[in-house]
């Protein structure tokens, strides 16, 4: 793996899932030997100088929407949902401390013995020193999917870019699994994208996305190169941004 290429973009937000964590088709909801594949590939775009911040979601452990569906209390099980979060950020930080990275975890819940509370100023500075912060908890309120999460701390520190990492290499025009014949998009429009009512993150992530002009890669996690070539700039998946590079 190569870490030679210049970076394009300097202050990166990169979206997981929880699912992401989990070795498909098993029983455990936290794979370490996957665990330590993603911090791997963080650890090597951090040799690059790229100020990463990581959101983290729950879905392995539990999903809020889900548990509201079938009868708990929505609030409560968002809550729960956020808990969730935390747990995988922890398993992330100490893969990362395995590794060397200098790394911290703030949280939107304040728990003083496990992260450092989300406090805006401390996030920045803590990126400005080449660590890799960790957000959990989504927006500390139910509601809120760690999508919208994403979106808000990017525009917040000042993030270039989004890096949505899923199961899927990028942005199909139906779905792939079911249409042989579907469409990978390599770039499209944030208005493109509502017109054709494609699921790129739930609306309020992608209208914060739209309105301040933040740019969404959605790419393959499976590929253990692709955050670092989305990065440098090669074209990995599909881009959603404001109008198509080197358009006037």
């Amino acid at each position: 793996m190569s870490t030679t290429s210049t970076p394009r973009y300097k202050r990166v937000v990169l979206k997981l899932s929880g699912e992401a964590l989990r070795e498909p088709g098993s029983r455990d909801n936290i794979s370490p030997q996957i665990v330590s594949k993603i911090a791997g590939q963080i650890a090597e775009v951090q040799k690059m100088n790229v100020e990463l911040a990581v959101v983290i979601g729950g879905g392995n452990i539990w999903r809020g929407l889900a548990a509201s569906h079938r009868g708990m209390n929505r609030t409560t099980a968002d809550y729960m949902g956020m808990l969730a979060t935390v747990i995988n950020g922890l398993a992330l930080m100490s893969a990362l401390e395995g590794l060397g990275v200098d790394v911290r975890v703030q949280t939107a819940i304040e728990m003083h013995n496990v992260a450092e509370p989300f406090i805006l100023g401390r996030a920045k500075r803590h990126l400005d020193l080449g660590r890799v912060v960790i957000f959990v908890a989504g927006t500390g309120n139910p509601f809120f999917s760690t999508d919208t999460t994403a979106a808000l701390r990017a525009n917040e520190i000042g993030a270039q870019v989004i890096l949505k990492a899923t199961k899927v290499d990028g942005i199909y025009d139906s779905d792939p699994n079911k249409n042989p014949d579907a469409k990978r998009f390599a770039h499209i429009t944030y208005s493109e994208a509502l017109a054709r009512r494609l699921q790129v993150m739930d609306s309020t992530a992608f209208s914060l996305c739209m309105d301040n002009r933040v740019p969404i890669i959605v790419f393959d996690m499976n590929d253990p190169d692709n955050i670092r070539r989305a990065i440098v700039g090669e074209e990995v998946g599909t881009l959603v941004s404001e109008k198509p590079e080197g358009a006037e």
